[in-house]
């Protein structure tokens, strides 16, 4: 009997990126490139595969190869949008704060003495790329700069479903499975009330939603919710009695739309230098409630919203004191003439361009 071929895999409902033959256009250009998941391999520099020259290299040949291809875009752009996103400031920011931080647990003289120029570096390489795309720019064209979050530094680690164990919001089916197994393997659903999953989301052991459910919805989630909020916005380091959270936010008070029964119950306003430990947010129930950081992903931004503004930068004055990014789909539309769809949230910020 001959081996049966596997059939080839669906065809995506549209072509990524348009138009269709882009990415094999982009390829005779400029040779074979990255194309999916994070290219710089921080992973690698976490685990000690790479030292941090070895993931320099990497991560500096990631970025020539994005602005060889964003040089070639510029120059072949002539209308319409065009949108490059560059991966380097983020991805270096995580793995570089501590470069630069001396309060870091990771930071040594030695490092800052090396590194400590590589974030400010990687902004005066961003600067020049945002000078390449104002010299092809005329008068009737408008330049954005976004990033859709700052960043802060990551100190310390917390563990929400190690915390719900010692407040008893959690139970385990034996205490000696603490800091073991995998994902949520050691959880006593049947006396669980609330678990943590994700970097920022806590959710209620709902009844009807949950499949061992024990919190009925209503006025006992509303109830335990209030002390959830209560407990964990007076939560603070023993070590640096400092407050874990800024804010813990109920998704019903911060979500509109017909998605947010999807959302975590709460969302973790981490304080400056916190933010989820890494086994907590896959269900680990660990040790210790919080810890050093050691991992060289020293900086983040699964932080509280509030301390974490972005950037937008345009060569067209602003018209809002208090841009936010989801003004950025109706100022897009605005551009071109088009006006968004009535259910859009956001607000056109840029005044009508000359062209």
């Amino acid at each position: 009997m001959a081996p049966q071929k596997n059939p080839p895999p669906p065809a995506p409902p549209r072509p990524t990126p348009p138009p269709a033959d882009f990415s094999r256009s982009l390829a005779q250009d400029l040779g074979l490139y990255y194309t999916q998941g994070i290219a710089e391999d921080t992973k690698a520099l976490s685990t000690g595969i790479f030292d941090d020259a070895d993931y320099l290299r990497q991560a500096t040949f990631v970025l020539e190869e994005n602005i060889r291809a964003y040089d070639l875009l510029l120059k072949q752009f002539t209308h319409g949008l065009l949108f490059f996103y560059f991966s380097s400031l983020d991805l270096n920011s995580h793995m570089y704060w501590r470069s630069m931080d001396p309060q870091h647990p990771l930071y040594t003289p030695e490092l800052g003495q090396q590194y400590g120029k590589t974030l400010e570096d990687l902004y005066a390489r961003m600067d020049a790329a945002l000078g390449a795309a104002m010299e092809q720019a005329d008068a009737n064209t408008t330049v954005l700069v976004v990033s859709d979050h700052g960043f802060r530094p990551f100190y310390r680690t917390f563990s929400q479903n190690t915390w719900l164990v010692e407040q008893g919001f959690a139970k385990l089916t034996d205490t000696a499975l603490r800091g073991k197994g995998e994902m949520f393997s050691a959880t006593d659903w049947n006396r669980t009330y609330a678990y943590g999953l994700g970097i920022n989301g806590l959710y209620l052991n709902l009844k009807g939603r949950e499949q061992n459910g024990i919190v009925q919805p209503g006025r006992e989630a509303d109830r335990l919710l209030d002390n959830l909020v209560k407990k964990l916005e007076a939560t603070k380091d023993p070590e640096t009695n400092q407050s874990v959270f800024s804010r813990v936010y109920k998704a019903k008070d911060v979500y509109r739309g017909k998605c947010v029964g999807n959302a975590p119950d709460l969302i973790l306003g981490f304080d400056n230098g916190y933010r989820a430990s890494w086994k907590t947010i896959l269900g680990t129930y660990e040790e210790k409630v919080i810890a050093k950081n050691e991992d060289k992903w020293s900086g983040d931004h699964c932080m509280d919203v509030t301390g974490l503004s972005g950037v937008l930068l345009a060569n067209r004055p602003i018209a809002s004191e208090s841009p936010s990014l989801v003004d950025l789909a109706p100022t897009n539309l605005a551009e071109f003439g088009m006006e968004a769809p009535p259910e859009t949230e956001g607000k056109v910020i840029l005044p009508p361009s000359a062209g």
